[in-house]
């Protein structure tokens, strides 16, 4: 498997913002703690009302003078505990594999780099991706992925398999709830060294004993998020 952290910090400075409306080195995007240690998910049964978890997050917002939020990356979070999907195993999975970014819905989402469709579905289960995009880019010989979760539906018509996509090119846009999965609105963003035969989906969330794996499999999105 490719180390695609030395790849992608050589060709950083080519990549498009990910989130044209919010660009990460001009917009105050709030560090966002879904953890256990946040007291405001001490009852995270809670947060299975998305109008709720919409609130705490608002609350959290407010609290750092922010309108957007910013983080997760290998975050052991409890806010999974409020879907079924995350705690169907023997050791429930927790481990967050992407970056989240807190916007308004209707923020629209761009291709980081050249890339073309690899797939697309609607992951309509309650507390998963919904509507999912899955880029596959190709730097110096080495093919990776990109994945974008919690759209809006409308937008999977517009795409399809194969497709070429330009660098800084609209090709979504954050969905509202409960139409992205049921979730407070967000766009995941997740890197992918590898799909494993994976179409239209691919695990975000994972067990923490797997933490070294999956780190391996999935680096840090902040390598290509702008």
């Amino acid at each position: 498997m490719p180390d695609l952290a030395p790849l992608l910090a050589r060709h950083r400075a080519a990549f498009a913002p990910v989130l044209p409306t919010y660009p990460l080195g001009s917009t105050h995007l709030a560090p966002l703690d879904f953890t256990a240690a946040n007291p405001l998910l001490a009852h995270p049964e809670r947060l299975r009302d998305t109008f709720v978890f919409d609130a705490v997050v608002a609350e959290m917002l407010t609290a750092q003078h922010a309108a957007a939020g910013i983080g997760g990356y290998l975050e052991n979070r409890v806010i999974y505990r409020r879907s079924p999907h995350f705690n169907d195993a023997a050791e429930p999975r927790s481990l967050h594999l992407g970056v989240d970014v807190w916007v308004p819905a209707g923020t629209p989402v761009a291709a980081p780099l050249a890339a073309v469709v690899h797939s697309l579905a609607d992951n309509n289960h309650f507390g998963d991706y919904g509507p999912t995009i899955i880029l596959q880019h190709e730097l110096e010989g080495v093919m990776f992925y990109s994945l974008y979760g919690h759209l809006t539906r409308t937008d999977l018509a517009g795409l399809a398999p194969g497709q070429a996509v330009a660098a800084g090119q609209v090709i979504a846009h954050v969905g509202p709830h409960p139409e992205n999965g049921d979730w407070p609105p967000h766009l995941h963003f997740q890197l992918m060294a590898d799909m494993q035969g994976r179409w239209g989906d691919f695990p975000g969330v994972a067990p923490p004993s797997e933490r070294a794996y999956w780190a391996q499999l999935c680096p840090n999105p902040m390598l290509v998020l702008k």
